[in-house]
């Protein structure tokens, strides 16, 4: 790993290395507890703040599955708290389908290169790097602040953020509000550089299909297969035509984003703009409307043995005030064979593109790039925002960059090559300082 930076350098000039450095502690996340767990990262990123004065409080859901959570004090303690949110692990990365280590932090064509560059070992380096440079200056945040670097993101947060709230809600007394993944990114449309600040995001419901009939023989007839039962079921589920149904923060992004082309958006055609946001498209389609994708497929144990059981694993996301409908439809496709069961199932989440701390992340981001618009957008994924919202915290998705234009930003998490720009780095850095003299 990379020496520690001197204790005099600025945020801007740290904030790669920190990056290159958790990029580099393998925090694979296959779902299990088959990884390598967060746990060196977290004692890493504990002694980055430790060393700037910080007395942080690491936690170990099970073995090697480790948070950490610290409180700076802010000017006025009286006022509510804020939390600023990361996640330690990453999803895996198969280095054969990559052009440069996805462990090895390489910087190379102005990007810092491997896996969890932008999900979202970038914004940890981004906030350790500013608070590490304002605790060394005695600069103190408008209010307190909570920091929090978690396990288990990738998985559902039930060892990192759910253990957190759930076993120790006391590291958040106070906390009202917090930003986190995905948001404050920008997104070049037409002539327009536009943030997407999230204000929403879609429920999550891994769901595992089952079907059970009767085994026998492959020769003979049988009525009751399993697996074409549960075939069929995954069949109507993957060719659903899901209607579009728009969140008002999807409604607003395209608007703002309608806007910047010169036309006016209409509601009954979105279609007509979405196809002009390049790979941006693919998250803001997906908050339009609810989805299941099937993901898995696993019955049988020999071509000539009809199987008892077989199953199938769908991930299924649906939007904010949707829930209910969803599960309806979902049990009609699945008819009275096939019977389903959670994985994993968690909350949607929707508040309004207002407030002090909205207006704040918009003032931040538009100091440093005057000529753009901010606009709030629906993620069609899910954060540990889900988690910490059940603590009464309002969750806003900020981790500030500003991406050249023909960067697939989307198709970065969890993909291949994922990479973060250098300067994108440098500005998000910027912007979270401003954010916290604002905020």
């Amino acid at each position: 790993m990379t020496e520690n930076p001197a204790p005099q350098a600025t945020a801007e000039a740290e904030v790669v290395d920190i990056c290159r450095d958790l990029i580099r502690i393998d925090t694979t996340n296959p779902g299990d507890h088959s990884g390598p767990g967060e746990r060196v990262a977290a004692e890493h990123v504990a002694g980055l703040l430790a060393e700037v004065g910080l007395e942080p409080t690491v936690l170990e859901s099970h073995p090697k599955r480790t948070s950490l959570v610290a409180r700076i004090e802010g000017e006025d303690p009286s006022r509510p708290a804020l939390l600023i949110h990361g996640h330690l692990d990453v999803v895996p990365a198969d280095a054969d389908d990559w052009h440069r280590d996805p462990f090895g932090g390489e910087v190379a064509d102005g990007c810092v290169w491997g896996r969890g560059a932008v999900d979202m070992k970038d914004m940890d380096a981004m906030v350790l790097a500013v608070m590490r440079q304002r605790l060394r200056e005695g600069r103190k945040p408008k209010r307190d602040v909570v920091l929090a670097f978690t396990a288990d993101e990738e998985a559902g947060g039930k060892w990192g953020a759910r253990y957190l709230t759930q076993e120790h809600p006391g590291l958040f007394e106070g906390v009202t509000e917090a930003i986190g993944e995905v948001g404050g990114f920008s997104v070049t449309v037409g002539d327009q550089r536009l943030y997407a600040l999230q204000t929403a995001e879609k429920g999550l419901a891994w769901m595992r299909l089952t079907a059970t009939g009767t085994a026998g023989h492959g020769s003979m007839i049988h009525g009751d297969n399993a697996v074409t039962e549960v075939a069929e079921a995954v069949a109507r589920i993957g060719r659903h035509e899901w209607p579009v149904q728009l969140p008002d923060s999807t409604r607003a992004f395209l608007t703002a984003a309608s806007a910047a082309l010169g036309v006016e958006f209409d509601p009954q055609d979105p279609g007509s703009v979405l196809g002009k946001l390049g790979g941006m498209s693919r998250m803001i389609g997906a908050a339009m409307k609810n989805t299941t994708n099937p993901t898995g497929l696993k019955a049988g144990y020999k071509v000539n043995v009809i199987p008892q059981s077989a199953t199938a694993e769908v991930d299924g996301r649906f939007l904010p005030g949707h829930e209910e409908e969803f599960f309806a439809e979902v049990d009609r496709m699945l008819g009275t064979a096939v019977k389903r069961e959670f994985i994993h199932h968690d909350i949607s989440l929707e508040t309004t593109a207002d407030g002090d701390l909205y207006d704040a992340m918009s003032a931040s981001l538009l100091a440093e790039d005057p000529q753009a618009k901010v606009a709030p957008y629906c993620l069609s994924a899910g954060t540990d925002a889900k988690w910490f919202s059940q603590l009464g915290v309002r969750c806003f998705g900020f981790s500030p960059l500003k991406l050249p234009p023909e960067l697939d930003f989307s198709g970065m998490f969890h993909g291949i090559d994922e990479r973060v720009a250098v300067d994108g780095l440098r500005f998000g850095v910027r912007v979270l300082d401003r954010f916290l003299d604002l905020a």
